[in-house]
């Protein structure tokens, strides 16, 4: 195994509501190679999303071990958890999250902004250009296609240089073919600078163009690494 970008050691998750307590991890393991690609998949309700919570810092876990990129993320109080989200981890989700009053090239430059990157629009434009949006910087998202907002959204995710990459249901909201084109990118940017990629899927062929597929059934992996034996 390559040197870890992610370790889970008996994850749990347990949240409590007026109806009691629902278990939604029940000691996840896992293990993550860097510049892996890793595709998740299992049965709606089986934890994969939470998992992808704890793993980009947008969730703690309730006990168990959580590194990512060398940090125990259970140890951090949430300002920390905003600060290495920001260092280290870019996230394009199955809706697009674009801002609608700003346009695609706004957009993805106002998280670098944020990081207090004086370059923020240089950045954003090189990274629009990269995903075939070079001429449409200026539009806003309700000018854009799907497929052209969900490219928008991984330049954004992106363009920070992270060195992890949270897809949620990336090409759910997309036609086949364009799915098809978005799944390409972002399995092709992500290699090319060398990124961990987690991408949580329903689709076994989005799955199958991972290196690995991570099969979760009722908050446990179940399958890890086969993609025969995942695809069941």
């Amino acid at each position: 195994m390559s040197e870890l970008m992610v370790e889970l050691a008996n994850v749990q998750l347990t949240l409590v509501s007026g109806a009691g307590a629902v278990n939604i991890l029940r000691g996840a393991n896992l293990t993550i190679g860097k510049g892996e690609a890793v595709g998740i998949v299992g049965p709606s309700g089986s934890g994969k999303s939470t998992l992808l919570a704890i793993m980009g810092g947008l969730e703690k876990a309730s006990s168990g071990t959580v590194l990512v990129a060398g940090q125990d993320l259970n140890g951090l109080d949430e300002d920390g958890l905003a600060r290495f989200r920001r260092r280290h981890v870019g996230i394009v989700f199955q809706a697009f999250h674009l801002i609608p009053t700003m346009t695609a090239l706004e957009n993805v430059a106002v998280p670098l902004e944020l990081a207090g990157r004086a370059d923020a629009f240089e950045v954003a434009a090189r990274e629009l250009e990269t995903v075939g949006l070079g001429p449409r910087a200026a539009h806003y998202p309700a000018e854009l296609s799907g497929g052209e907002q969900q490219r928008v959204a991984l330049a954004r995710a992106v363009a920070g240089g992270p060195d992890l990459v949270l897809a949620d249901e990336p090409t759910g909201n997309l036609d086949g073919k364009t799915g098809r084109a978005v799944l390409d990118l972002l399995l092709g940017q992500s290699r090319k600078r060398g990124a961990t990629l987690i991408l949580i899927t329903h689709d076994m062929e989005v799955a199958r163009a991972c290196d690995r597929i991570v099969r979760i059934e009722d908050g446990l992996v179940v399958d890890d690494g086969r993609h025969a034996a995942a695809a069941q």
